[in-house]
Parts: structure tokens; C-alpha cells; sequence
């Protein structure tokens, strides 16, 4: 089911980022979508959205942020959306365009777990030797994981670099029982 909302969602967020870079907004269009997918993301509202008693006009009165008029460029898209019933994709709108703006903007989001929290030092050595190796600006999204015993793993999207001793660990596992 997720595969097919991506699928669906794809021209949606290549239309929404096209738009907002048309305007110049990236960031404000950024902060909208995410703004409206939190809505959509609330059974409450999935339910109103899929109702067809509910006019579109009220889908998109509630994912409009505050100071956001209906008839704004954002506006007109939800509307768009509310018409085809097609609401419910806005966290996957969303997640699509982030990725799209993080293209324009030559930044790659790299989530890095580590056995133990990273110092503001080891973060910005790993962000430098990330940048020199994708020739990107590097968004870091860092967390926990103990399980790890040691290292880090790093996950670019495409490429997974596993420097963690549980998977150093397991590969010398597979490597001795082969």
C-alpha cells in the first residue's frame, strides 16, 4: 500500500516543488507541506477528508497553516488535492519534496547511528568526510542505537556504509560458517 501512495504522490510533490521554486518560497512551501501532512496524518481528519458529505473547501480550511489564505499558490494546491480526494498523500507529498528540495540544494540527508551519541566535533569531522566524498551538502540525522556495540552505520538513501562492530561482527560470522 505504501509503494502505491508514492507512486501517487510523485506528481504531486514534482508539482508542488515546482511551484514553490517558481515563487521562490522552497522554505515556506516546506514548512506548509509538513504543516499539512501532520494534519493528514490524524485519523480524525482522514475520516472528515474521505467523507463526501464534506465539501473540499473544508478539507483545505484544515490544512491551511495560520496566516495562509485559501486562494494562495499553497492554497490553490490543497484545493487541487481536496478535489481529487487525494488529501490523505500529503505526508508523502511531503516526504517526496523535502527530497526534491534537498536536490536543488545540493544536500543529501544522511541518518547516522552510532552505539553512542556523537560529540559536536566527531559530527562535524563525519558531516566534512561525507561532503568531500558525495560532493554534497550534508544534512545529518543522528541517533542512538547501543545494540550497535560499537561504530557507526550511515544511510544515504542508496548506500548503506556499516563501520559497526555487530556488523563486522556478523560478517566474520557469515565469512566462518561459508
Amino acid at each position: 500500500m505504501a509503494a502505491q501512495a508514492i507512486t501517487l504522490a510523485r506528481p504531486y510533490a514534482r508539482a508542488a516543488f515546482e511551484l514553490a521554486q517558481a515563487e521562490g518560497a522552497l522554505g515556506a512551501w516546506s514548512q506548509a507541506l509538513a504543516f499539512a501532512a501532520e494534519v493528514a496524518k490524524d485519523p480524525r481528519v482522514a475520516a472528515i477528508t474521505t467523507d463526501p458529505r464534506v465539501k473540499p473547501e473544508q478539507v483545505v480550511a484544515l490544512h491551511l497553516p495560520d496566516g495562509t489564505k485559501a486562494d494562495s499558490a499553497f492554497g490553490n494546491f490543497l484545493a487541487q488535492l481536496a478535489e481529487k480526494r487525494r488529501v490523505t498523500l500529503l505526508p508523502e507529498i511531503g516526504a517526496l519534496y523535502e527530497t526534491y528540495k534537498r536536490e536543488s540544494e545540493s544536500q543529501l540527508l544522511v541518518k547516522v547511528t552510532s552505539a553512542m551519541a556523537l560529540d559536536a566535533a566527531q559530527t562535524e569531522q563525519l558531516k566534512a568526510s561525507l561532503k568531500r566524498r558525495f560532493k554534497r551538502d550534508i544534512e545529518l540525522q543522528a541517533q542512538v542505537d547501543p545494540s550497535l556495540l560499537g561504530g557507526v552505520v550511515i544511510d544515504t538513501g542508496s548506500e548503506v556504509i556499516d563501520g559497526s562492530a555487530r556488523g563486522r561482527l556478523e560478517r566474520l560470522a557469515s565469512a566462518l560458517t561459508n
